[in-house]
Parts: structure tokens; sequence; C-alpha cells
């Protein structure tokens, strides 16, 4: 009886819960009033505030950003979109709302003891979002955000200010960015504005950058093309635009409060940029009492783009000097950079572009003056080069060059050697920098592993790297560019016949006319990822049977782990000539995770002993190479430290079949520092070892013998931020090499009085003791060395348009003398004059007195037209 009836009480309690329940359902989802802010990441506000566990943004059927509890109703108004709340269970990034377009915001909570776990809906709203009046909307780091480009004026003039009404009539404005440093996700100390203006030829960019203090601005430049790793050195900003919207590619331009500005190319999947492409554009800047202004302007013709995009990806960065702040519109988190154009924002409404005829040709006329040795009279001659470019549609561009002159390439900056390995030095000729992003193979390649096309094997000859000299090109062509979901590149180029080349200094030899080229072709797969084909063909010194030919995949996310990066890369290659033998073969694997707080890649390469491409720079053949890096930088949130880096490293070079080890390094940096002021401490600890396989030369007149070395060294440095107007940087590195030991100082020293002058001094001093082998003898020797270099540079910067550089360097390894003068005046955006002046001397062993080796004064013009 009893039992009877507790179960009726039980069910019939049960039944007036579950009514209670759906009643309680019904009148919440009937009584609660949800509230939009306006903004293109509105708030979402309701009444009453009851918890929730679940809201989502949909339009129709697709979401575009929901937020979830992990089973608790633990969420309160308000919420913004894009930002999750902190017990949030995933952090996923919300798709960019368009203004005027409709959309439903949804409430859910979780249903209690319901087994499996379920949500019961609350309530929803319909809306259609309107951007907030300017600087009353923080942007959201989380969301890939958008500007509407608005239209450009035919009678439009560019003057450095960004406020007049060409600007305020239908410009939509980016109001602020977010900061990455110090802070990251931040408000900056003052805000930036940016608009877009573009019509059928052009794109202009307008920003005005406020600041509380302008005479604190850090700006001492005012030259062009200012090497993209030191322009962050004064405030500046960085404008990026990914015109093919494949997340992969990019054209990069920066300009700081004096109108100095740069461009460069997107390398390495967004890791990276080329700072010596060069194109044509312009910039003007102003300052007044609030901070200073910039306007861009690009022409059209100066850029590839997809045919029929309205929509590019777009990026905007800040940095200030003095504070060391760093800011940024889209993706603003210290694991992206800027370059990374799949973290970019959308730039949106943009016109059909017209690019006329697509044909630019450029002629160039060179006189030129010279004394090639001591004795000689003074030769004079005058040539005439032709560059022709061809845009085959919007998003191909064909080149064509004859008679190639490169008069105002600057010289090669000088190494010292100490290794019996050959030195390195970047291509810098501006024909084949064009679209050098195209041709880049695999990842994690660099001069210290392996280059498989490599542009500075043609039309240069000698050996070893730092005695180059170029060979005439008679002809040149070049197509790049991409098709769809390809990336194509393919250049050729044909070099003269020199019957008498200066191999040495006492012989000569004849070059004989070579043709040579590569082809590239690269497929973007996935999200962020690529699969590709590179083919090279030819020989500088005209060696038989020249090819190489390889594959390459490289997989990129950049939503690791919560929105990290990783990149895994695999290649292959093989090669061919007619005086290789053994295996001519080269394979790798790279795991990279390049993020803020750790720094971690594994790479494994083999290259076998016939492996030796003749358009390609392989400083090791015969051996298996293992590398881990590791990196571990935290902010410790201290007044004085802002970040604090410990690295290991070790390298490990076995023989190809990893039969026995060839040379190993091991880094340990216990102590690198980065301070709030941009001032840095480092100190290192070295492990190496080596296993020459024969005699190597150290140092002049100092031979190495073969044999097995390990030796330990210790490194310190020290360098101050340059945003002073003066700075410095030191570094002393000693301890054992080889079989004696080396103590090496570095030190450079930058002067910046004013915008007009810039001095740089420079030098190195390695001095030591060695065992040295003494072939002719027979016999070992200990022997002291000192191998010296000196530079002196500085820069004459009359207006961003007008500058006048000089490089001086001296060194003891080849006791020359060099000095590289150049003044270039950009006389119109299509035109530009240079006049360059070279000098050298060498040091005579006899009697250390200067003598004269050789001078040359070149005068160019050129001017593009455009059709």
């Amino acid at each position: 009886m009893y039992f009877k009836r507790f179960v009726l009480s039980f069910f019939c309690l049960t039944f007036v819960l579950l009514l209670a329940g759906v009643t309680r359902a019904q009148t919440d989802s009937n009584t609660v009033t949800i509230s939009i802010s306006s903004g293109m990441a509105p708030t979402f506000s309701w009444v009453p505030d009851i918890p929730i566990g679940r809201l989502v943004v949909e339009q129709g059927e697709k979401e575009l950003w929901g937020t979830e509890t992990e089973g608790t109703d633990t969420y309160r108004s308000p919420i913004r979109y894009g930002v999750h709340p902190p017990d949030a269970l995933e952090d996923v990034p919300a798709d960019p709302l368009v203004a005027g377009e409709t959309y439903t915001v949804s409430l859910f909570r979780w249903i209690r003891f319901a087994e499996p776990e379920s949500l019961e809906f609350v309530g929803s709203q319909e809306f259609s979002p309107i951007p907030a009046a300017e600087g009353e909307e923080e942007p959201v780091a989380g969301i890939r955000p958008t500007l509407r480009a608005g239209v450009l004026a035919p009678d439009f003039k560019l003057e450095g200010t960004s406020d007049t009404q060409s600007w305020w009539e239908g410009a939509e404005s980016i109001s602020n960015l977010v900061t990455i440093e110090p802070e990251e996700g931040g408000t900056p100390a003052g805000r930036t504005v940016v608009r877009v203006l573009a019509n059928a030829q052009e794109i202009v960019v307008g920003v005005r950058c406020y600041d509380s203090e302008p005479k604190g601005i850090v700006a001492f430049s005012k030259a062009r093309d200012v090497a993209f790793e030191d322009e962050y050195q004064e405030d500046h900003i960085v404008i990026v635009f990914d015109t093919f919207l494949d997340g992969r590619s990019g054209y990069v331009f920066s300009v700081n409060p004096n109108g100095a500005r740069s461009e460069g190319l997107v390398i390495e999947q967004g890791e990276d940029v080329n700072g010596d492409w060069d194109t044509i554009w312009d910039a003007k800047t102003s300052r007044d009492n609030a901070g200073w202004s910039a306007e861009i302007r690009i022409p059209i013709k100066s850029l590839s783009f997809k045919k029929g995009l309205t929509e590019w990806g777009f990026n905007v960065q800040r940095r200030v000097e003095r504070l060391q702040e760093t800011s940024r519109w889209a993706s603003a988190k210290r694991d992206y950079e800027i370059y990374q154009t799949s973290r970019a924002g959308i730039l949106t409404d943009l016109p059909e572009f017209d690019l006329g005829v697509g044909l630019s040709i450029r002629p160039a006329v060179v006189g030129r003056g010279r004394k090639p040795e001591p004795g000689a009279s003074t030769e004079t001659e005058g040539d005439f080069s032709l560059d022709i470019t061809q845009k085959l549609g919007s998003n191909l561009l064909s080149a064509l060059t004859v008679n190639t002159d490169f008069a105002e390439t600057e010289v090669d900056v000088r190494q010292i050697n100490l290794s019996r390995f050959p030195v390195f030095f970047p291509e810098k000729r501006s024909f084949f920098l064009e679209g050098a992003d195209i041709f880049e193979f695999g990842i994690g390649l660099d001069e210290d592993t392996i280059l498989p096309f490599f542009t500075r094997r043609i039309g240069l000859y000698g050996d070893p790297e730092a005695d180059q000299a170029p060979i005439p090109i008679n002809v040149g062509g070049k197509i790049n560019g991409r098709v769809g979901n390809s990336n194509l590149g393919a250049l050729v180029a044909n070099t003269r016949k020199v019957e008498e080349f200066a191999a040495t200094e006492d012989t000569t030899i004849e070059v004989g006319q070579a043709t040579m080229g590569a082809f590239r072709l690269k497929q973007n797969v996935l999200e962020e990822s690529s699969l590709g084909m590179l083919a090279t063909f030819g020989d500088q010194q005209g060696r038989a049977d020249s090819w190489s030919a390889g594959v390459d995949f490289t997989f990129r996310t950049s939503e690791f782990m919560n929105e990290k990066t990783l990149l895994i890369g695999v290649w292959g290659l093989l090669n061919n000539r007619e005086d290789l033998e053994g295996d001519k073969s080269a394979y790798g694997l790279r795991i990279d995770y390049p993020n803020d707080l750790f720094d971690v890649n594994f790479t494994t390469i083999r290259i076998g002993p016939g492996f030796d491409p003749s358009l390609g720079f392989v400083p090791r053949r015969n051996i298996h190479l293992w590398d881990f890096t590791g990196d571990y930088k935290p902010r410790p949130n201290w007044s004085l430290v802002r970040q604090m880096t410990h690295e290991f490293s070790f390298r490990l070079f076995n023989t190809w079949n990893n039969s026995e080890w060839e040379s190993y390094d091991l880094l340990i940096t216990p102590l690198d520092w980065l301070f709030e002021s941009g001032d840095n401490i480092k100190a290192s600890l070295l492990r190496q070892g080596d296993r020459p396989p024969e005699v190597f030369e150290l140092a002049n007149d100092v031979d190495i013998a073969t044999g097995s070395y390990e030796w330990t060294r210790y490194a310190v440095e020290a360098r101050s931020a340059q945003k002073r107007m003066l700075s410095a940087a030191i570094r002393w590195e000693a301890g054992n090499y080889y079989n004696g030991d080396l103590n090496t100082l570095e030190g450079a020293l930058t002067l910046k009085p004013s915008s007009f002058l810039t001095l740089e001094f420079s030098g190195e001093r390695n001095t030591g003791k060695a065992t040295a082998f003494d072939e002719e003898e027979e016999t070992f020797t200990e022997t002291d060395f000192t191998e010296e270099l000196f530079g002196l540079r500085f820069q004459l910067n009359f207006s961003p348009n007008l500058q006048f550089s000089s490089l001086t360097q001296y060194d003891t390894q080849s006791r020359e003398l060099g000095s590289n003068n150049k003044l270039r005046w950009t006389f119109n955006p299509l035109g530009d004059l240079f006049l360059v002046y070279n000098h050298n001397m060498v040091r005579r062993v006899s009697d250390n007195r200067w003598e004269f080796v050789s001078n040359e004064l070149p005068v160019k013009i050129q001017y593009a037209w455009r059709f």
C-alpha cells in the first residue's frame, strides 16, 4: 500500500517538474529580450540576465560564430561577437559580418540531468550590423575584419595629410588597431585611423597616426629601400596586400614619418619578406601637433592580382619605437607575423581594375669611364639596355631584358671567412628579384644547407664567391604569376662569350656563351599548403648535361592547438652534369613550430656526393644533416625585461650514409634578455667539432691539417636600441678553435644626428694562434694570425627621392680597400638617374703601402613608359 502511494507520488512529482521545466523554458523564451549594439563586432545583451551555456550567430543555416561552455550555465550578459568568455570550451575565430546583411543570434542553456547532455532554446533575435561611428568600436583580435574601399577621384593629389575632403566622403575607416607589444590584445597609446580609396588605375592608402608626444616620434631615415630587418627601429607603418586572396603570397609596403619607404614580397609561407624586390609606387607624409600622416599611392600596373576579385587580403601594422609598441589590425597575436596573409583582414568593394595594354617599356642609357688596372689609360664607353614587361592578364607578368646593365647594384658586404666552407652573398640584381618568391623551394632551406635555385649562378663567375665578377647578359626572359590555384615561374638567360676573363690575379680563361634557366610550378592545396616542382638547366661554365629537378610539399596550418602555426615540409631533388659522380640526389624533412612562447624545429637533410646543381648553392656535399633547435621565450612581466629567450640548438653533419660524423655545433643560450627599452644582452656557450677531409687555409699562411678537432667557445654580446640618435652593438667570442684558440671582437656604432645624415662604423678583429701545417716541409708550426674587417657607411638624405650613399670596406684577407658611392635621384616615379663611383686599392705585402687597383664611373638614366 505504502509502496503504491510512493510510486504514485513519484510520478506526480516528476510530471509537475517536467511541466514546470517546459513552462520555464517557454516563459524564458518568451520573456528574454535580446539587444544588439552597433558595430561590425556587436555586443549581445539580454534581460533578464539569466545564465546560459551557448550563444550562436547564424545566417540562414550557416554558423558564423558560436561560443559554448562545458556543460554549465556560466555565461552572463553581455557577450561580444568574436570574444569568447573565460569559460569557453574552444577559442574558435569568428567570420566577419557584412553591413546590411541579416543574421540571427540565439541563446541556449544546458538541460540538467539529461543523458546525453543537451541544450534547450532560450531566445533569439534577428539583426543587421551597422558600422559604429569612428573611434567608438575597438577591433576584436579573433575576427578576420573587413574594410570597404572608397572611390578614388580622378583628380586626387598626393599630399601626405589623409584628412582632405576626398578621404571623408564615403570612405569607411579602420578606427584603431590592437597591440601585440608590449601587451597582446591591448589598446595602443595613440589611435591609428586607416582608409583606402581605389579606382580602375590606382589604389591609395591613407593612415593617420595619432601621438600624444609628437616630439618623441623616432624617425631618422629618408632613404628608399630601407632593409626590412632594420626598419623596425623607427616609427613606421606596414601595409600588406594579398592580391590573390590565397593566404600564401602578398605585397608589403612600409613608410616612416619622414617619407622613407620600402617594399617587398611575402616569402616562406608568410614567415618573412624579401625586401630586395622593387616596383613603382609613391608616398608622402606630414606631421602636426597630433602625430603624423601618410598617403601611399600604388599603381595597379605595379601589382599582379587575380582577375575578377572584388576583395583582397589586407592588413596594417604600426610601430611606435620610443614605447616599443607594435599594434595591428587583423590577427593581433604574437604567434602570427604581419606577413601571414592567411590571417589578414579583408578589403572589400574593390573596383574592376584596368591594366590598359599592360605593356611597360623601360630603356636605359649608360655612360661609363674606367681605369681597369694600374698604368692603364682611362677607357670610356656608352651602352644601351632595354627592359620590357607585358602583363598576360592580371595575374601573369612576362619580362624581357636586352643587354642588361646592373650599374646601380650595390656591392657585396665583405665577410671574414675562417672556415673551410664558402661564404654566401645574396642576390641584389633587380631583374632576378622580380617574382623571386615563386621560385622558393621547400621550407627551412638556406645558405647553410642548400639553395636549389640561386640566381647568382647566372651572369656571375669566380671562385671563391667573394671574387666573382660579372659576365654580360645578352638577353633574358621571364614569366611569373598565378593561374587559379597554381603559381608559375619560368626564367631563361643567355650570357655573352668572354675571351679573356680574369679567373685569378695572374690568369685569364675563356668563358663561352651560355644559356641557363629555371621552371617552377607550385599548386595551392588544402587551406594553407602547397605542392610543387622545380627544374633548372644550363651551366655558366659550359659543362655539358647540366640539369636539376625536384618536388616539394609543404603542409601549413595556423590553427594548430588553438591557433598556433605548424609547418611540415618534405622535398627531393636530382641533378646531373658531366663531371659529377656518385649519388646525385638530395632530400629532406622539416617540422617547424614557430610561435611566440615556443619556437621549435627539427630538420634532416641528406645530400649525396654527386649532388652539385650548376644553378644552386650547396656549401657541403656527401653529408646527412640532423638539426634540432628549441627556443623558450617567456615574458616575465617584469618592469624592465620584456622577453627572455632560452635557446638550445644541436646541428650534426654526418657522412651521407651516417657511418661517421663530420662536424657538429651545440649552442646553449641561457641568457638572452630584451629590455622594455629595446636594449638587448646575450650570453652563449658553443661546443663544436670538425673533421676536415683535406688541408684547408684558415687564415693567410695558416693551413689546418686533416684530423679530428673538438673545442668549446663562449660569447657575450650587447646591443642598444636604435631608437636613439647614437646606438651601438658589440660582440665578444673567445675559446679554443681547431688546434689553437681564437678571439673575435665585433662592433658597430651608428650615429643619426638628423634625418639628413646617417653614419655607421663597423669592425671585426680576429686574433688567434693555430698549429699550422706546412705542406712543402710537412712540418707543424705554431703560428699567430690576425684577420680584420672595417667598414664605413654613410648616407645623405636630401629627400625621399634624392639620396647619396657610400660604403667603404677594408679587410686583411684580401688586403683590398674598396669604396662604392652612389647618387640616386628619382626625378619621377617612373624614372631614375644613377651616378656611381667605385674605387679600389690594395695594400702591398712587401711594404704595406697602398697601390691603385681600378676605378669606374658609370652614369645611368632610365625611364619607363606604361601603356
